[in-house]
């Protein structure tokens, strides 16, 4: 039985662990490994980390950090940065890594798509789709390289245009509520919804469990991603490494009309 997801997202620049706001000014918050072996005893559903450097300086993918990450990590690990090539993708699965991410890479080639999802699996290949809303059109519009050049096309467009090259998964990352903590943007993330068919991950903006709970009443199954909700503590934002418990969860999932059927006793 599907059931939503929480997911941390974590950062990483120069090896570390930081968090941004608003896709800027990138805060040191600690060590990846030691953020991940926090995130294994709180027992969860699922890890996401993304390199933000290696899309805008063009590196390779930090095979080493990741090989590391992948052996700490018992729990999916989704990672993204740098993956520009079918044999990148492969190398970094055979670590053990679940899927790998493409954003500016799945733009600038979209046929990546459909390469790394025939090599690797479809199941395996997430698309990162960085977004603002234009207040002028009225249209979320795609941003890359980590939210510094406008695309001209449509979110929800281009999140139709990834699935049907192959994606498995569609992430939809808010630039402008990146770090905000001040709630999801329900609008976009029932446009998604309501677009596509594959898994969807909605990221940015959380900042307390209801959050969380008022993203899956409105969308069902989905994936509910957050940083700084996750890394960070009270409102002056202490850093402490926390996820919800269970039974937090399952209060949660309460609030999907799909969960509660399948549950009932």
């Amino acid at each position: 039985m599907l059931s939503p997801r929480i997911i941390p997202c974590l950062l990483l620049s120069n090896g570390a662990l930081v968090k941004t706001q608003e896709f800027k000014n990138p805060r040191y918050v600690g060590d990846p490994i030691n953020a991940v072996r926090i995130f294994n005893e709180k027992e969860t559903d699922e890890l996401t980390v993304f390199d933000i450097d290696a899309s805008i300086t063009n590196a390779d993918p930090n095979y080493r950090l990741i090989e590391k990450l992948a052996a700490e990590c018992r729990m999916p690990l989704c990672y993204g940065g740098g993956i520009k090539n079918i044999q990148q993708a492969r190398r970094i699965i055979t670590f053990g890594i679940e899927k790998v991410a493409l954003s500016s890479a799945a733009i600038d080639c979209p046929e990546l798509i459909t390469d790394i999802a025939q090599e690797v699996g479809s199941q395996s290949v997430v698309v990162v789709i960085d977004v603002k809303y234009n207040s002028i059109t009225g249209e979320y519009e795609v941003f890359r390289k980590n939210s510094q050049y406008a695309v001209s096309i449509r979110a929800v467009d281009f999140a139709i245009q990834a699935e049907k090259l192959g994606a498995g998964e569609i992430l939809v990352n808010s630039v402008d509520l990146d770090g905000a903590m001040t709630g999801y943007d329900l609008v976009l993330a029932k446009q998604m919804r309501d677009a596509i068919g594959v898994p969807l991950t909605i990221l940015g903006g959380a900042g307390r469990l209801d959050d969380i709970k008022s993203l899956i009443k409105e969308c069902g199954v989905i994936g509910a991603g957050a940083g700084s909700l996750f890394v960070f503590k009270g409102v002056f934002r202490a850093v402490l490494i926390n996820y919800p418990t269970l039974a937090q969860r399952y209060n949660l999932f309460e609030s999907s009309p799909l969960y509660s059927m399948n549950n009932r006793p």
